[in-house]
Parts: structure tokens; C-alpha cells; sequence
């Protein structure tokens, strides 16, 4: 096992939901990845050794090598597109913690339960969940009406054989974006923190280093090319930030191969090339929408 739970003796953030953990919190740390996983997160991925964000992990864990993927016929009238529900793992998530918090209130004060949750709000480990689906919902909303019949949208998407899933799958003429969707208050910088002799480029909001968002775009992309295993298709990936704020006449920046942006300069960027037909958008959108199937 090279997971152990243990009190943090500095501040950190998880790994999986990016909310913080302060110094002295139980949470469990991942020794061969480096990362924290909070106590909520670790609880999904059960006797994981490992949390499928991690851009050191065998992707073994999320797609089997050798799984064969469906046969799919185009013009097949029984096939569509499942295009998912935007923010829907994420709010059932936040759902999930939410009642818990609420049971334990109640197991513990009684009569004095209301009065409690009155008083009392959810932590950010819960209302992270809430947050995040929003964010989703609104990027759907926005890529959908700047690209309109430009692409295929597929939402909320799940990884075969992991608890992990992808915010969205955008497959356009200019090729297949996995996007990950931030909903984060800050300012979006690119910031080189390091020496005039070694080049340190990392991605901050506000005062947050947030470049571990662009290192877990890795297993995203993988699980995607997988997914496409056999066809030449260009994937690229972004994150997305939706509430952010960026300097005036800021632009997006891309780092580690990753597009940093806000939501309309992320499908202006998705609508600056052409690669495929109409009917390899439709194609590719219903293989991956099998392969990679949408969250209930």
C-alpha cells in the first residue's frame, strides 16, 4: 500500500476535488504520487492505492489495455448521441456529503439539529461539489451557443473501470477537446516562479498554485485516445475557467500543452481550424460516446 492516513502537518490541497486541507486535518497521502486525497474523496475510490487524478498513474487503472471497443455503424438509425447532463456527478456528490452532514447533526444534537444547520454552514469540502456542478453547467451552456451545429457536446462522461469521470468531451472539425471545467474566484496568471537559470512556469488563481489542474489533463487525454484507439484524430485539452478574472487584455496561455482560458476564448479556439467532415464529428462523437458513457 502506498496510501496512509494521517494528519497533515502543512496546508495542501486534494488531489481529486482541489479543495484545501489544512495543517493538522486527517487526510490520506499517496506516497509514490505525492498528493493528498481528502477524506471525502478517498472514500469514492474505496481501497484505491491511488486517485486516477494522479499524472503518475498506470492508466491500466482507468481503461484496460487490451479492452475492445464497441463496433460502431454510422448510419445505424438505432445509435444517437448521448450527450449527458452537465454537472450532474458533481451535484450528486454535493447531495451525497450534504445529507450526511445533516445526519450526523442530527444523530448528535437532537432536538437543537435545526438550530445547528441554521447557524451553521456547509465546509468547503461539501460546497466545492455545488460550485463545481454550476461551473459545469455554464461552460455547457456557453460552448453550446458560440459553437451551435459546429460540434458535438458529450457532458459529464464516465472512465470505464475508475470512479472518475471527464467535465466534457467536445468533438468539433478541429478535432476532440477533453475539457475540464474550474469554477474558481481569482485572478488567472501564468507565473514563472523560478531562477533566472532554470524556467519555472506554473498556472495561478488568485494566490493558489493551480498547476496541478493542467498535470491531471494527462489521464483525461489518455482515457480519450484509448477510447479512440485505431483513428488519427488530433485530442487537445483545456481548463476552463468560468468566474475567474484576467488582466485587462490578458490572453489565454497554454502550459504544459494544455489551453488555459475563459469560455469564449475556448471556443474560439476549438472554431479556429478544420480537420474533420460533418459525418466524422458524428462518427467520433457516437464512438466515444459509447466507449465513454455519461454519468447517471
Amino acid at each position: 500500500m502506498t496510501i496512509k492516513h494521517l494528519a497533515l502537518r502543512r496546508d495542501d490541497t486534494c488531489s481529486v476535488c482541489f479543495a484545501e486541507v489544512h495543517a493538522g486535518a486527517k487526510a490520506w497521502w499517496d506516497n509514490e504520487a505525492r498528493v493528498v486525497i481528502c477524506e471525502s474523496c478517498h472514500a469514492d475510490f474505496g481501497t484505491s492505492t491511488s486517485a486516477p487524478q494522479s499524472p503518475n498513474e498506470d492508466n491500466t487503472t482507468l481503461i484496460e489495455r487490451d479492452q475492445s471497443l464497441p463496433e460502431i455503424e454510422p448510419n445505424s438509425p438505432t445509435l444517437h448521441v448521448d450527450t449527458g447532463v452537465a454537472g450532474r456527478s458533481a451535484s450528486k456528490k454535493y447531495e451525497r456529503l450534504h445529507r450526511a452532514r445533516e445526519a450526523r447533526i442530527d444523530a448528535k444534537f437532537g432536538r437543537m439539529a435545526g438550530l445547528v444547520k441554521f447557524l451553521t454552514d456547509d465546509p468547503h469540502s461539501i460546497t466545492a461539489w455545488k460550485k463545481g456542478s454550476a461551473g459545469e453547467r455554464e461552460l455547457a451552456t456557453s460552448l453550446e451557443q458560440r459553437l451551435a451545429d459546429r460540434a458535438i457536446l458529450l457532458h459529464d462522461r464516465r472512465v470505464p473501470k475508475s470512479s472518475a469521470n471527464i467535465d466534457h468531451v467536445v468533438i468539433a472539425e478541429s478535432g476532440v477537446w477533453v475539457v475540464d471545467a474550474k469554477n474558481y474566484a481569482g485572478l488567472v496568471q501564468l507565473r514563472d516562479v523560478g531562477s533566472w537559470l532554470r524556467e519555472d512556469n506554473r498556472l495561478y488563481v488568485g494566490r493558489r498554485d493551480c498547476t496541478k489542474l493542467v498535470d491531471g489533463m494527462s489521464w483525461q487525454v489518455d482515457a480519450v485516445r484509448k477510447a479512440l484507439s485505431g483513428l488519427d484524430v488530433s485530442v487537445s485539452c483545456a481548463v476552463c475557467f468560468t468566474d475567474a478574472e484576467w488582466k485587462l487584455f490578458a490572453k489565454p496561455f497554454t502550459l504544459k500543452g494544455v489551453f488555459v482560458s475563459g469560455p469564449i476564448a475556448l471556443a474560439r479556439k476549438i472554431s479556429e481550424t478544420s480537420q474533420l467532415s460533418g459525418e466524422q464529428v458524428r462518427e467520433i462523437a457516437m464512438r466515444l460516446s459509447t466507449a465513454l458513457p455519461a454519468k447517471r
